[in-house]
């Protein structure tokens, strides 16, 4: 047998190996493995528990993530995108109602430009068409005016007359008119013939107190009141006497 082998002491290898039940038991016990030994075995039992209490223990907890920076704010995707919609949504409805109200202030303008276009349009026709009528009207009278004057077939024949009566002897007015309408003519038609005559009425007065003195005799008073009797008026009468010297 070679290496080194231990012996009793007291032996030698030559000698007979005396056993015992003590020695056997203490030959087992050396010739186990190390880790069958109870040594080794009770102080693995330990670690083993620890390490399973350890993982039964810690079990239920979420490991602590590593805190973000100070500052720094992360935002999940689920929440970032309904915020991003939301102001995109408040900012779309800001513009539609800005573009709204531009565009009711813009169809207010027109409309309101509208209105005064149309009411000045409205106020210069109605100007056209007061100084058309005013013009009308002033035509229209002035032809009424001018066949006033030229006067009828009828009043034209009734003024040829009395200047005719006027050529043959003196007369009132009020006289003249009477011969006419004794003629025929209306009392219109001959007021319109005699007013159309430029006759001075005290010179008829002193014709026609000629003409009775010159046909017979008369007081100054009772020529005055002749001629009153024929048409003319107090005063026209005195005149025409005081002109023959009576």
């Amino acid at each position: 047998m070679t290496g080194n082998q231990s012996f009793p002491s007291g032996t030698s290898p030559h000698d007979p190996v005396v056993t015992s039940p003590y020695t056997d038991q203490a030959a087992k016990k050396s010739a186990r493995p190390w880790y069958r030994k109870k040594r080794f075995i009770l102080p693995t039992g330990v670690l083993a528990l620890f390490v399973a209490a350890g993982i039964a223990g810690g079990g239920g907890d979420v490991p602590e993530t590593e805190a973000a920076p100070q500052g720094t704010s992360v935002a999940s995707p689920s929440t970032a995108q309904p915020t991003a919609d939301i102001g995109a949504e408040a900012s779309a409805r800001a513009e539609r109602k800005a573009q709204e109200s531009a565009q009711a202030e813009a169809e207010a303008e027109a409309a309101k430009k509208a209105d005064a276009e149309a009411k000045a349009e409205a106020d210069a026709q109605a100007s056209q068409e007061a100084e058309a009528k005013a013009e009308a009207e002033a035509e229209a009278e002035a032809q009424a005016a001018e066949e006033a004057a030229a006067g009828t077939v009828s009043q034209q024949n009734a003024l040829r007359s009395a200047e005719n009566y006027l050529d043959f002897t003196a007369f009132s007015r009020p006289g003249l008119i009477d011969q006419l309408e004794f003629e025929g003519y209306s009392t219109a038609d001959a007021t319109w013939a005699v007013d159309r005559l430029t006759v001075d009425w005290k010179e008829q007065a002193v014709k026609s107190a000629a003409n009775y003195l010159d046909f017979t005799s008369f007081s100054r008073q009772g020529l005055i009141d002749q001629l009153v009797f024929e048409g003319f008026t107090a005063e026209q009468a005195t005149y025409g006497v005081d002109q023959t010297g009576l």
